[in-house]
C-alpha cells in the first residue's frame, strides 16, 4: 500500500483559572492531539509541541457538577478566535445557579446531518477487575493539561487506576529533544505521586523530525548519529530525567521507524539507525542512576521496510512494543493479526527474544466507529498481556475526548471500567474539563436552580471569569 505523509497538526489550548474577587492565576500552555500512527495510508498527526518558556504548572482541576447521565465528552478543542460561550457562574454575594458546559469548538461546528453521540450507560465494574494488574492509560495532551485529564477519564471509567502516562517530546530541534526545563516537570511530579505509576516518553531521533527531509540527507544524517556526533543530546535528556527523579521512564525511541513518516526512520539505511540507536542507549544507560526501559515500537504490518530489518539487538531494547491502529479500510482484526509482520508476529518476535509487548499508540482509524474492533483490540491485550498499553485519546481515533465514536466509546468504557478502582470514586464521572476554570459556588446537584439574574459582561470580561455573574435579586432587597 502506498504510504503517505503525515501533516503535523498543532494547536493551541490556554488553560484558564480566574478568581472573581479582584485577582487571577493564570496557568497556560499550548494542548493539541499529538501521537503517531501507521503510514500505509494516512497517519494520526504526531505531537510538535511548543516548549512552554517557564516551569509549567497543572492547571487546577475543573470543578465536576455530576449529572443525572454521563455524556461522550466533546474532542480537544481548538484555542478559539473568540471567548466561547460562557457559562453561568455563581460569585459569594450573588447565589448562583449550577453552570452549564461551555460549547466546544467542535459543537459549534459539528456539520449539519451529524448527530450528537449518544450516551453510554454508566459502567459497572465487573469480572474486568480480575485483570487489574494491567497497566494502562491514554494519550490525553503532551502537556499539563493531559495530566490533569488523567484523572477525570479515570472517573469516566468508574475509578479505574489509570497507572500510565504517556508523552512526547518535540521533534522540531535539538535543545527540545534534551527535555528542556519546564517541559517535563508536571509529567515527572505525577509519576512520583504514587509508586506503580509509569512515565512513558517518546524520543525522537532527530530533529526536524516531520520536516520531509529526504532519504539522502536522512542518510547521512543517520551515518552522522552512528558516529556519535549526536551523542551529548541524549546525555543531557538522560540527566534530566535523572534530575526529576524519573530515572525508571520507558523510552519509546525512535519510533515508528519502518515507515516514512519521520526524519528518524530507518529505511535509507538500516545498519545506520541500527548503530545510531545502540549508541543513543548506551550514552543514557551511562548516566549514574538510570534504570531506563528503551522500547523499539514500530507500526503494525510491513510499512515501507520489514521493521525486524531494523532491531537493533536484545541487549539494548527491553520492550517490544507495536502501533497499531484500525486500519487500512476494510481490513478485519484478525487480519490485523494475521498479516505479515501483524500483532501474532510481534508476539512470537518478543517471545523469541525474551521481551515484552507494549502497545505504545492504538486506536480507531480507517474504519471509523469500530467497536468490533475495540472489543477485540482490548481482548487481545487481556490475553497476551503487555506491560503498558495507551490508548491515542484524539479524533478520530479516540473515545473519550472524541464524540465521533460512541459505540466504540461503550465498549471501551464497558471493558475497562473498575480495573484496580480507587476507593473514593464517585458513580458518575464527568465529560474531559474544556478550560479550567474558577471553581464556581454551585448548587448541589440534583437541586433546583435558583432564580437569579445573570448579569451581561461581554463575551471578552466572561471568559477570562469563566462565566457569568448571577445576580439573585432579592440579595438587594430591604428585607434581607
Amino acid at each position: 500500500m502506498a504510504p503517505q505523509r503525515r501533516r503535523a497538526r498543532s494547536r493551541r489550548l490556554a488553560v484558564v483559572a480566574a478568581a472573581v474577587a479582584a485577582s487571577a492565576v493564570l496557568a497556560s500552555g499550548p494542548g493539541f492531539a499529538a501521537g503517531a500512527g501507521v503510514v500505509r495510508v494516512a497517519d494520526p498527526p504526531a505531537p510538535i509541541p511548543t516548549v512552554p518558556a517557564h516551569t509549567p504548572t497543572v492547571p487546577a482541576h475543573p470543578p465536576i457538577a455530576p449529572a443525572p447521565a454521563p455524556t461522550v465528552p466533546p474532542r480537544i478543542p481548538t484555542a478559539p478566535a473568540r471567548p466561547p460561550t460562557a457559562p453561568t457562574v455563581a460569585v459569594p454575594g450573588a447565589t448562583g445557579v449550577r453552570p452549564s458546559a461551555p460549547l466546544t469548538s467542535a459543537q459549534r461546528q459539528r456539520p449539519s446531518g451529524v448527530a450528537a453521540a449518544p450516551t453510554p450507560s454508566a459502567p459497572t465494574p465487573s469480572a474486568a477487575a480480575a485483570k487489574s494488574d494491567l497497566a494502562f492509560g491514554a494519550y490525553l495532551d503532551y502537556g499539563a493539561l493531559g495530566v490533569a485529564r488523567i484523572a477525570e477519564l479515570s472517573e469516566w471509567l468508574g475509578g479505574s487506576k489509570l497507572r500510565v502516562g504517556h508523552t512526547y517530546l518535540p521533534g522540531d530541534r535539538w535543545h527540545n529533544i534534551e527535555g528542556p526545563p519546564g517541559f517535563l516537570d508536571v509529567w515527572a511530579d505525577w509519576r512520583l505521586e504514587k509508586d506503580d505509576r509509569m512515565l512513558v516518553l517518546n524520543v525522537p531521533m532527530m530533529e526536524r523530525n516531520e520536516e520531509d527531509v529526504s532519504d539522502a540527507e536522512v542518510r547521512g544524517l543517520l551515518q552522522q548519529g552512528a558516529a556519535g556526533e549526536f551523542d551529548h543530546h541524549f546525555r543531557a535528556l538522560a540527566e534530566r530525567l535523572v534530575a526529576l527523579k524519573v530515572p525508571d521512564t520507558v523510552i519509546v525511541l525512535g519510533w515508528e521507524m519502518n515507515g516514512v513518516t519521520y526524519t528518524h526512520r530507518c529505511g535509507p539505511d538500516p545498519q545506520a539507525w541500527k548503530t545510531y540507536w545502540r549508541r543513543i542507549v548506551s550514552t543514557m544507560r551511562s548516566v549514574p542512576g538510570q534504570r531506563f526501559r528503551f522500547d523499539f515500537t514500530p507500526t503494525r504490518g510491513k510499512d515501507a521496510v520489514p521493521w525486524t530489518e531494523c532491531y537493533p539487538g536484545d541487549d539494548t531494547v527491553d520492550i517490544v512494543g507495536m502501533d497499531s491502529y484500525d486500519q487500512p479500510t476494510g481490513l478485519s482484526f484478525d487480519e490485523q493479526v494475521k498479516e505479515p509482520y501483524g500483532l501474532q508476529a510481534q508476539v512470537d518476535f518478543a517471545k523469541a527474544h525474551g521481551k515484552p509487548i507494549s502497545y505504545p499508540e492504538w486506536g480507531l482509524f480507517r474504519n471509523g466507529d469500530n467497536a468490533e474492533y475495540m472489543r477485540r483490540m482490548i481482548a487481545w491485550m487481556d490475553e497476551h498481556r503487555p506491560l503498558y498499553n495507551t490508548l491515542t485519546d484524539y479524533c478520530p481515533h479516540g473515545v473519550w475526548q472524541c464524540r465521533q465514536n460512541p459505540r466504540s466509546s461503550e465498549v471501551y468504557r464497558s471493558l475497562l471500567s473498575g480495573r484496580d478502582a480507587e476507593p473514593s470514586t464517585r458513580p458518575t464521572a464527568p465529560a474531559p474539563s474544556q478550560e479550567p476554570s474558577v471553581p464556581p459556588t454551585t448548587a448541589p446537584a440534583g437541586e433546583p436552580a435558583v432564580d437569579c439574574t445573570p448579569m451581561d459582561l461581554g463575551d471578552w470580561v466572561e471568559y477570562w471569569l469563566g462565566g457569568k455573574l448571577c445576580i439573585r435579586p432579592n440579595r438587594w432587597s430591604p428585607d434581607w
